[in-house]
């Protein structure tokens, strides 16, 4: 039994009393009413039968008389959807113009019954109806995604085989007395991590050529492997007009994709960046303090030491190596030869 059915039932004890009693003020004395509650229960009572003695809250039944129509209420909501921040004043004036005629109190009670009171609830409002919209974006939306979403800030470089991506980068590793200054040009296998390294006294396109040329494809044929796509930054040493810059014409020759990285974006290539941090906290700076050099020759030396101690005898902890050494994760990386067909087989033998 509900609150409302308890005091309904109190009320008909009160007249049920009243007729035993034959004396309405005991009646009321004993239930804890007044005369004049017992009268307009009584006439509630002779008028509306049972349903008389139940509470009903004063005002009209059902929508309010005074209620805008459902034309002025939709117009109301769709103003309030694309001008989320107009307070009521502002959009019924706007109506107005429009031919819809509301007042600023209409606008209120629309939005009370629609909890659209604050600015805030339209704003949201706003948001929830355009995520549940499909919309394309331009390439222009995509980069700033990109650019400020963290889901694509973390992303990672993904390769599915040795030599699929190479990057390749060069690095400014000091003065060197009598000489100047000295330049790493590093050639890193994304997959692997296998590096190649050459010091060189200057930074040029043909230096970046020659380490290329005389180091990295030779051991790459040697496995019988081909680089697909060379990763470098904007440098002048890597990039210039594709049918006059040597280190262009040079991958041009040997069919090699050049891909380049967004500018002032070096985490864009982060796997030869750390390679260099590396050389320069295992390398560089021990052995500068070990060893006092006097040409880019012996400096080249101990840099071969410490690339075949990288290559082949140092765990390598970065993304997808789990421990490996780069050349074991060379040697399985490595393409897999497509098996022949065995009809053509025989038939060739």
């Amino acid at each position: 039994m509900t609150t409302e059915e308890k005091v309904a039932r109190r009320k008909l004890s009160l007249l049920e009393l009243a007729v035993d009693l034959s004396n309405v003020s005991k009646a009321c004395r004993i239930m804890g009413y007044s005369r004049q509650q017992f009268y307009e229960i009584r006439r509630n009572y002779q008028t509306y039968g049972s349903e008389g003695l139940l509470d009903r809250l004063p005002g009209p039944r059902g929508p309010h008389p005074n209620r805008v129509s459902a034309e002025v209420e939709e117009a109301i909501l769709d103003h309030s959807l694309h001008h989320p921040t107009h307070g009521c004043l502002r959009v019924a004036q706007e109506l107005s113009l429009k031919g819809v005629t509301v007042s600023s109190g209409g606008v209120k009670g629309v939005w009370s019954r629609h909890s659209l009171t604050g600015s805030q609830e339209r704003l949201l409002r706003l948001e929830h109806v355009f995520r549940q919209k499909k919309i394309e974006l331009t390439e222009e939306q995509i980069r700033l995604l990109e650019r400020f979403s963290p889901e694509f800030r973390e992303r990672h470089i993904k390769t599915r085989f040795t030599g699929e991506l190479v990057a390749v980068d060069t690095f400014f590793v000091g003065s060197l007395k009598g000489v100047g200054k000295v330049y790493l040009q590093t050639v890193l296998d994304c997959h692997s991590r296998y590096a190649w390294g050459r010091l060189y006294a200057n930074k040029l396109p043909v230096t970046a050529v020659h380490v290329l040329n005389n180091d990295v494809l030779p051991f790459f044929d040697k496995h019988h492997a081909r680089i697909t796509t060379i990763l470098s930054d904007n440098g002048r040493e890597f990039c210039g007009r594709p049918d006059h810059h040597p280190y262009e014409l040079f991958l041009q020759l040997e069919e090699i994709e050049h891909r380049k990285t967004k500018v002032r974006r070096p985490q864009s290539n982060g796997f030869i960046e750390r390679f260099h941090r590396t050389a320069l906290d295992e390398h560089f700076r021990v052995m500068g303090r070990k060893k006092w050099y006097e040409s880019i020759e012996e400096m080249q030396k101990d840099l071969d030491e410490f690339l075949g101690l990288y290559n082949t005898r140092r765990p390598h902890q970065g993304r997808n190596m789990k421990g490996r050494v780069p050349y074991k994760a060379f040697i399985e990386g490595l393409p897999k030869e497509p098996k022949g067909n065995p009809a053509v087989e025989e038939n060739a033998a």
